[in-house]
């Protein structure tokens, strides 16, 4: 299976909020083919951008000729999960990540796992993938285990995928290449940006410690240009990244995520398009 790029609209979050069809077309101009989009999850479905639907939404990818492989959200308790899933089918997208989640002990972990294979025994019915997509607080450690390991073994496999973050698993501790492996098959999304040498420290368990409670007020602060870089352009192994994954993951897209950057978000994501365009041709 070919392995294509795609952009996270994350990395290009205020741009939208100012002006998302320009936004879009800005995208699409730098040559970006596939998005993961983020929304609002509302209780009659989602929302993108300040006020867009999902037929407006679609119009302006199919005019752009862009495709929505792809959404993040973050489960709400008014949600209504066939109002999401017939918004993704509108829209175009088969897939549907968890974008953060964060656990005390391993019970929240189990008790996160059993509802979140609930949420995928629906949205599978409306021919909607659901992923879990991690940060660094998933390898931190309750008893004997991670929290990563404890969602492989309590997520089912035949109704739930991983889409792997390759840089928060380093600022984990962590070998992706490893976790590529261990997860074979259950993971065929990445994501992919870049740590600059000025993110440190790397493991931010080191920091941190392993058995901390992880929050966002926690994660928030690390939302500084120091610690992102642009795809190739810091010190991640990401050739190696993206060989793992197509020997082990049969990977379909790695997508463009810059959670911050020097540059403005426009030339951010160009500048990792035009890195990850060579490093998939030279791998």
């Amino acid at each position: 299976m070919s392995l294509s790029i795609g952009l996270q609209l994350w990395s290009v979050r205020n741009s939208l909020q100012a002006d998302y069809a320009g936004t879009i077309e800005k995208v699409a101009a730098i040559g970006y083919k596939n998005l993961e989009l983020i929304c609002t999850v509302t209780p009659e479905g989602l929302v993108f951008g300040k006020d867009m639907r999902a037929p407006e939404l679609r119009k302006l990818l199919d005019a752009n000729g862009l495709r929505a492989v792809s959404c993040h959200f973050v489960p709400t308790p008014d949600m209504s999960l066939p109002a999401i899933v017939a918004d993704l089918n509108t829209v175009g997208a088969d897939s549907l990540g968890c974008a953060i989640a964060f656990f005390n002990n391993q019970d929240e972990v189990k008790g996160f796992a059993k509802t979140f294979n609930q949420f995928a025994e629906v949205t599978q019915k409306g021919g909607v993938q659901l992923y879990y997509h991690n940060h660094f607080e998933e390898f931190q450690v309750f008893g004997d285990k991670s929290v990563y390991e404890l969602l492989i073994e309590n997520l089912d496999p035949a109704l739930v995928k991983f889409e792997f973050d390759t840089y928060w698993a380093v600022r984990g501790g962590q070998d992706p290449v490893y976790w590529l492996k261990k997860l074979g098959k259950r993971c065929d999304l990445l994501h992919q940006k870049d740590l600059p040498t000025t993110g440190l420290p790397v493991n931010l368990f080191e920091k941190y410690g392993y058995d901390a409670q992880i929050t966002i007020d926690v994660l928030w602060p690390l939302q500084d240009a120091i610690h992102f870089g642009e795809v190739g352009e810091g010190v991640l192994n990401i050739a190696g990244y993206l060989k793992a994954a197509r020997a082990y993951n049969d990977a379909r897209y790695v997508f463009v995520e810059q959670d911050m950057t020097a540059r403005t978000e426009l030339e951010s994501v160009a500048v990792s398009f035009a890195n990850l365009n060579r490093l998939l041709a030279a791998n």
